[in-house]
Formats: C-alpha cells, structure tokens, sequence
C-alpha cells in the first residue's frame, strides 16, 4: 500500500472513480424506489420512512471514516506507513463497535422509532420488517464505509468503485427477483428487499475485506485490531465528530425548510423533490473533486509541501466551478424533458424549469463549500467549517427561506434564495479561510525525518 505517492496520483486518476461510485449510490437509491413501486405505494412509503431514519444512522458512522481518511492521507505523504495503517485498523474496530450497539439499538426498538416519525398503522408491517433487517446489520454498511476511505485515502479508488458496481448489480438482481417473482421464486415484497440489500453489502464487505489484505501487502499488522491506540482514537474523534456534527446540522437544517414548503402545498412539496433529484446529478462533479482533493492535500501536507497543498485547492476549485456552471447550464436547457421524467404536470414543470435556471447561480457557491472544506478538513483546519456552517445554515439558509419564502410570499423562489445566499457565503468565507493559511500550523503529522531528529 505504501508504494502509492502523492507524484503518482493525480487528480482525475483518483476522482473519475469516485464519480462513478456516487453516481451508481444516487442512481441505485432511485433504482430501489421504482422497482418497489412496481410492487406497492405503501411499500416505498414504508422503505422512504426506514431510509430516513437508516441516513441519519449512517451520517453518524461517517465521523470514523471521515478521521480515518484525513489521519492515513496526511501520514502516507509524511511517509509514515506503521502510523497510517494503525490508525486505519484502529479506525475500523470502532467503527464496528459503534456500528454493533447502534444496529442492536435499531433491531430491538425498531417499533417505537417508526412509531416517533408517526409511520400509519397499515405501513407499520412492512417498515418494521425493512428496519429490523437492514438496521440490524447496518454494522456491515459502517465496516464498508470505514474500508472504503481507507483504500481512497491509500490511493485506491478504483478498487471501492468496482465493488460498488459489484453490490448494486447484486442488489437490482435480487430486488427483480423478490418483487417479481421469475422462474417460480416467492414474491417476498419489503421482506425480499430488505434481505438483497443486507445480502450484497455483505458480500461487499468481504470483497472490500479481501481488496485490503491484498492491497496492504503485509503492512497491515491485523493485530491492532484490539490493540488501540489512544492518540489515534483522539484524533479520529477531533476531526470526526465536528464533521459528523456539520452533517447532521445540515440535515435539520434541511427538514426544517422542507417543513416551510410544506406550507406551500403539495405541488411545490412535488416540484422541490423533482428539482433536487435533478440538482444531484450536477453537483456530484464538486462532491467528487473536493474528495479527490482531500486525500491528495492530505498527503501533500503530510510530506511537508505546503505550497503545492495551497495551488493544488486552487485548482480543484477553479475545475469544479467550471464543471458545475457548465452541466448546470445543459441541465436547464434540456430541464423540461429532464422534469418530463418524473410528472407531466405543467405547473411542476414550469416551476421547475426556473428553480433549475436559479440553479446555474447555486452550483458553482457549493462548488466553493464542497471543495475548500475538503481542502481545509485535509489541512487539519477541522472547526473553522464546522462552526460557519452552522451558523449560516441557520441564520442564512433557514431564515432567507422563511423570510422570502413565506413571509414574502414568492414560495419555491424564495426557499433557492435561501439556498443561494448560503452556498456562496459560506463558499466565499472558506476560501478566505484557505487564502489566510491558518491550516498550515494544524497538521496532524510530522514527518518521519522530523521524527527521528527529535
């Protein structure tokens, strides 16, 4: 694993894979859900309420995963390769510790959670069913989670997007084969569903298991598996939880505006989950470059180069801005086919259309955010992003959606004002950020030269 050094990846080596095994995560979700309805209304309406509850779950294994990648990439480039793989074998014992109390949690009370987000008694079934399988074995989901930074974080990207593609291949197969019922094989419903999603994840898991014994080439010693190292543990949790926390921040955030546009009716209930269905697909160009970023910062920092960290966010930023304004821009012009998928109700589609032409704004400011945080949280500048993003989520996001929104009445146009001011404010304080080097004193690593001189 330690043969990989920060000359030999480039930006586009380690970022086309990770494009790809989130496109495949996004285009799979939607997979899921229109084979389901194949079957049943109530059935996706059960599964889309366990969902919320199972992403909240897997936003919390993130803050491991997170460290991890951050920790290993700055000591690859400090050439600290005994560090790097303690830290990434420490990581993951946690991760399933944590992950096995949380998927008892989510087995044993399955029912009074469904039963808090007020899920209809005739659902009550299915959900349940759904919750109890695939959150009982959501520790598998942690353990692919925590793997799959490790073996980007080495440079590896391409070995999690084929197992990627491997899972939900396995996955649709299994969902036709439960929900259609082919060659005789019993119509199985939720219960079928619940199964091939925990089936192909673990087949994943041992795939992934597999991939980084060979890739490690003995230098993983498995016994810090148990062994934990209570420096490690700190930092993974010092630049873990604040990135957990600005998840979960956001994810509120975003419930509470969903709250207002409820306010608004069904249609634009109907139209903002169109819109950002859409909206996906164009800023997993920024989602992908920031990572891509992070792990290449990452070892830069590590291995001292400061002024190639710097230009190298500089870049990835002016990459990203370029990508999202241009495939913002094709994605308005062909918005009315695009919003044709979903419904061919004309007042969704004509809002939609102008939701999406408000979006060639909106993208490149998260572009900044999606970027210049990576490149910040790679630097070890872990708070900073953190603390402005809560912040402006709330008194930007939340209350710019509220005030024009509903105070001032312009609905959907207002909730993308919010949006809007928020992106680019947060964007433009991250970049000043970036600008003033504070990050540079906030390595997490010295380098092994530097070591052996103390």
């Amino acid at each position: 694993m330690g043969k990989n050094t920060t000359k030999e990846l480039t930006l586009f080596a380690i970022t086309w894979p990770i494009f790809i095994e989130l496109l495949l995560h996004m285009l799979m979700g939607n997979a899921d859900t229109l084979m389901l309805s194949q079957y049943s209304d109530n059935a996706v309406a059960a599964v889309g309420v366990a969902n919320q509850i199972l992403s909240v779950v897997i936003v919390m294994f993130g803050f491991v995963a997170q460290g991890a990648a951050v920790l290993i990439a700055q000591n690859i480039g400090a050439d600290n390769q005994k560090t790097a793989g303690q830290i990434a074998l420490n990581a993951l014992s946690m991760n399933l510790i944590f992950s096995i109390i949380l998927s008892l949690v989510l087995w044993l009370w399955a029912e009074p959670i469904l039963k808090m987000m007020d899920l209809p008694n005739e659902l009550m079934q299915e959900g349940l069913a759904y919750m109890q399988i695939v959150g009982g074995l959501i520790f598998i989901q942690a353990l692919i989670m925590t793997i799959g930074a490790i073996l980007r974080s080495y440079g590896h990207t391409k070995d999690t997007m084929v197992v990627t593609i491997g899972m939900n291949i396995l996955n649709v197969i299994g969902n036709y084969f439960v929900i259609f019922g082919p060659f005789g094989f019993p119509v199985l419903g939720v219960e079928g569903v619940a199964l091939s999603t925990a089936i192909s994840r673990l087949i994943g898991f041992i795939a992934l298991v597999f991939l980084l014994i060979k890739r490690s080439e003995g230098e993983l010693v498995f016994k810090n598996l148990v062994s934990f190292n209570t420096d490690h543990i700190k930092s993974l949790l010092k630049i873990g939880i604040p990135s957990a926390g600005e998840q979960l921040s956001y994810n509120a955030s975003q419930m509470v505006i969903t709250y207002f546009v409820a306010q608004l009716g069904t249609v634009a209930i109907t139209t903002k989950v169109y819109t950002q269905n859409i909206m996906m697909f164009i800023f997993l160009f920024s989602v992908a470059i920031g990572q891509g970023t992070q792990i290449l910062i990452g070892h830069m920092i590590g291995a001292g180069k400061i002024e190639d960290a710097y230009e190298r966010a500089l870049k990835s930023l002016k990459i990203s801005i370029l990508l999202s304004l241009s495939t913002a821009g094709i994605v308005y012009l062909a918005a009315k086919p695009f919003l044709g998928i979903f419904t061919d109700n004309p007042s969704i589609i004509e809002a939609g259309t102008f939701l999406l032409l408000l979006t060639i704004v909106l993208e490149p400011g998260r572009a900044f955010n999606l970027v210049m945080i990576s490149s910040l949280r790679a630097a070890g500048d872990v708070k900073f992003p953190v603390y402005i993003g809560i912040m402006v989520m709330w008194g930007v996001s939340v209350t710019f959606s509220w005030f024009f929104g509903i105070f001032l009445e312009l609905g959907l146009i207002g909730i993308w004002i919010g949006f809007i001011a928020d992106e680019w404010l947060r964007g433009v304080l991250m970049l000043r950020r970036w600008k003033q080097r504070n990050w540079v004193s906030m390595s997490f690593v010295q380098k092994k030269e530097e070591k052996l001189e103390a």
